[in-house]
């Protein structure tokens, strides 16, 4: 009775930590493309108007939202703002 409740927890373990394992390969791998440059997907979520998806080139995220906000914010879609989703390639 007591190897049975010893193999499950040792099983529990093992599991538990190739689930952290490849959680810190996600967010690894989503650092990597939030400072990388090149075409980045953003939502554009707006408070009064439509909400859309967008693409922006820039040397990383951050950049390439801010040219998408002053694009928004130039074409008079002063309500919205360019949420970041991902590196796209090409």
């Amino acid at each position: 009775m007591k190897a049975r409740i010893y193999a499950a927890l040792a099983g529990g373990a093992i599991f538990a930590a190739a689930g952290v394992a490849a959680a810190g390969n996600f967010t690894s791998s989503a650092d990597n493309d939030f400072f990388s440059g090149g075409r980045h997907q953003f939502y554009v979520w707006c408070a009064s108007s439509h909400n859309a998806l967008a693409i922006e080139s820039g040397a990383n995220a951050e950049d390439a939202q801010l040219k998408l906000y002053r694009s928004l914010k130039a074409s008079g879609r002063t309500t919205c703002w360019p949420v970041w989703q991902g590196r796209i390639s090409g």
